[in-house]
């Protein structure tokens, strides 16, 4: 049967899976759009659907061109009487408009913007927001914002005109898409609505459906039509990603493919006993939290999140120790040899030296705990007595990088997993070495980073996940003092003078050079160029060290050595040196053209320092010239508090590179068009406790099935067969 292109022929409840199988050819787009539309990336009926309005302009609220005034901000409506391309001193070209709003003209003038000729051309009708001046006696704005609406004449009379975001690469403006919106929306009639009344009521959207909404955010009958209807798609949006978050998380705590292990035993008590410091009552909660997981038969998936210093490697290594008094394995992956190499001498001065029985059979024979390093670095010898070991049963934990992931799998009896600053993996990464437990039972895996994010934003990307705090810092650690420095004063002056002093005390101290983006050549360059200029300068006579990315491995341990026992006084480096580099005698962090570095990144490479129990100092060197590296300086000089920092990053630059911590983060980031953070932190609250109760009368979506298909459409495999009958 032949579908009409402007009417839905078939009466049922049209679905997202079904309107994003459909192209926009379907329903009777036109070839030369359907090719605009694709350069935008608009291929479905779903995508086109999905493409909200931008903006709304409320005729009401329009200044008339007769009421405008010199100096303030003003938007302003009409059609393009005149446009003209002139070209001034030094062949500088500018457009000059004259805009027509009945007998009134205003002068507009669009500088370094010769294509506004073709865009804004006689009789296209547009709204402008601009600050007015004046010039030559008369009234004009220089380069305003301008939204295209349309050609005059065009019916265009509405109170309320939806302006949807537009393309010049693409050809496509306002008034091509509004038309395109509202053949789909005929098209569809009534969309599929996953929720009844009494689960929308609660965010006062009871009696918004899904038709409602989209006909109303696209529609605009009245401005408080259009914000209910961004409330419902909102939610909408966040609700689909806990359906499957929750329901991920309850398959997990309900499978029985896991390892039971033994709690409590000699070997943790003797390690936790012998550490040289009180622990902080969230590490004692965490590894409570993680006995818990660890004495059941549902593989444990953990996530460990702790400030710079709060002491997640005790809280790991207890763990892992739980492990191998059950005769089982363990392993800890790091994204950097410098972080794999400071795990593994903590390991080895910590639990290296306790002892467990002897797997010779000998009676009361004991050995002590095997802890190994593998790294790209390790020898083929080495990596053949690792496995040896694994196989007979003398080593018992490895600690390394990517290099856990390659080659011939060592492990015989893998009980638990630690990754460390898991964000640099790649879930496919992550998921190779779980695989690699050959004993039949899926391994314990505990995750961790210093990087702390927000309650809500966690319910997004880790919210199949349980997760343990440490936010107490443990005793004796002083806050440390951090200055923002302008760069070419006297203030940097007396930032060096602090750092020469320091090494006269006998501490020491980090330079960290300007980050330069996808260049890891250019940035070791620039790095190498500023220890040379430093020894010149500010440290002559001093031992300045080198440390870059493009070293190779022997040579960075071999620096990081050098530094950790005190032969070099002043270590340059890029920011290899953000995570895993412990040295307490490092007390001063001078950060060069610290604008260029994200909120996060700064808070971990001040947190190179300050972990002696004495003061310490950080100066961020920086030429703020934007409005967000002006929050974030300001914010790294307010607070140490990773947490508090966490909110205010989000604050800043909203969620994009916060989701980037989880690939599943990332797809969600794209599936979140309307929804915000932390602007829509009661939707994300709302939405998983509606999904929980969604899960509880329906836990494989039966009765939801379209429900389901969005999901699996949004996190793919790795939910797709929850919902599989």
């Amino acid at each position: 049967m032949e579908r009409n292109p402007n009417k839905s022929v078939e009466e049922h409840p049209r679905t997202f899976r079904e309107l994003e199988r459909t192209t926009l050819g379907d329903i009777g787009i036109t070839a030369r759009l359907i090719e605009r539309f694709e350069v935008m990336g608009i291929h479905s009926v779903l995508d086109l659907l999905r493409l909200y309005p931008r903006r709304l302009h409320d005729r009401s609220n329009i200044t008339p061109l007769t009421d405008i005034e010199v100096g303030v901000e003003a938007t302003v409506f009409g059609s393009v009487e005149k446009c003209e391309l002139k070209t001034g001193r030094n062949n500088k070209k500018r457009v000059e408009v004259i805009l027509r709003n009945g007998d009134a003209r205003l002068r507009v003038t669009f500088f370094n913007q010769v294509w506004r000729q073709k865009e804004l051309a006689p009789d296209t009708e547009v709204a402008m927001f601009g600050k007015v001046d004046s010039f030559g006696g008369s009234l004009q704005m220089v380069n305003p914002i301008v939204d295209v609406l349309g050609k005059a004449g065009e019916g265009k009379t509405g109170r309320i005109i939806a302006v949807y975001p537009q393309s010049a690469k693409a050809g496509l403006s306002s008034w091509d898409i509004a038309p395109a919106v509202a053949k789909a929306l005929e098209w569809v009639g009534e969309f599929y609505e996953p929720l009844d009344e009494a689960l929308r009521s609660p965010l006062k959207l009871g009696k918004i459906d899904r038709t409602k909404a989209f006909n109303d955010i696209h529609g605009v009958p009245s401005i408080e039509d259009h914000r209910q209807a961004e409330r419902r798609l909102r939610f909408d949006e966040f609700l689909v990603a806990q359906i499957g978050l929750v329901a991920r998380k309850r398959a997990l705590q309900a499978s029985d493919a896991g390892i039971k292990h033994q709690i409590g035993g000699p070997l943790v008590k003797e390690f936790l006993t012998n550490l040289p410091f009180k622990m902080t009552d969230d590490q004692s909660t965490a590894i409570a939290e993680i006995n818990q997981d660890l004495a059941t038969a549902a593989p444990m998936h953990r996530l460990l999140q702790g400030d710079v210093g709060s002491g997640k490697t005790v809280v790991a290594l207890a763990a892992m120790l739980t492990a191998v008094e059950g005769g089982y394995q363990s392993a800890m992956m790091a994204p950097t040899e410098v972080l794999a190499e400071q795990l593994y001498a903590v390991a080895s001065r910590t639990i290296g030296v306790l002892k467990v029985p002897s797997p010779d059979g000998v009676l009361l024979s004991e050995q002590e705990v095997g802890v190994r390093l593998l790294t790209n670095r390790t020898k083929a010898r080495e990596r053949a007595a690792i496995a040896d070991g694994l196989r007979d049963g003398t080593i018992h934990i490895v600690i390394g990088t990517h290099a856990l992931l390659y080659g011939e799998s060592p492990f015989t009896n893998l009980g638990v997993i630690v990754i460390d600053e898991h964000h640099r993996f790649g879930v496919e990464q992550r998921d190779v070495l779980k695989q690699r437990a050959v004993a039949g039972r899926v391994p314990d895996v505990l995750v961790m980073t210093a990087t702390p994010i927000p309650r809500t934003a966690a319910l997004l990307i880790y919210g199949d996940l349980d997760i343990s705090t440490l936010k107490v810092m443990p005793s004796g650690r002083q806050p440390i003092t951090t200055e923002l420095l302008k760069r070419e004063t006297v203030a940097v002056g007396a930032a060096y003078q602090r750092a020469r002093d320091e090494v006269k005390n006998g501490h020491q101290v980090y330079v960290v050079c300007p980050l330069v983006e996808d260049s890891g050549k250019i940035e070791a360059a620039a790095a190498t160029k500023r220890a040379e200029e430093l020894g010149n300068t500010e440290f002559k006579g001093l031992n300045v060290g080198l440390l870059h990315g493009q070293m190779p491995s022997a040579e960075k341990e071999k620096i990081m050595n050098s530094f950790r026992s005190k032969e070099i006084d002043v270590l340059v480096a890029t920011t290899v040196i953000e995570v895993g580099v412990d040295v307490p005698n490092a007390t001063v962090m001078v950060i060069e053209d610290a604008q260029r570095f994200g909120l996060a990144q700064l808070h971990q490479l001040r947190g190179r320092v300050g972990r002696g129990g004495g003061a310490s100092w950080c100066y961020l060197i920086a030429d703020v010239t934007t409005k967000d590296a002006a929050a974030r300086m300001e914010a790294m000089v307010e607070t140490t508090d990773g947490f508090v920092l966490a909110d205010r990053d989000l604050e800043i630059r909203g969620t994009g590179q916060i989701f980037g911590e989880r690939q599943s983060g990332q797809s969600i980031d794209k599936h979140l068009r309307l929804a915000r953070l932390p602007r829509d932190i009661k939707y994300v609250e709302f939405a998983r406790t509606t999904a929980e109760l969604i899960l509880d009368s329906d836990p494989d979506l039966a009765h939801h099935r379209p429900l389901a298909e969005e999901v699996e459409d949004l996190l793919g495999d790795d939910v797709e067969y929850l919902f599989k009958s």
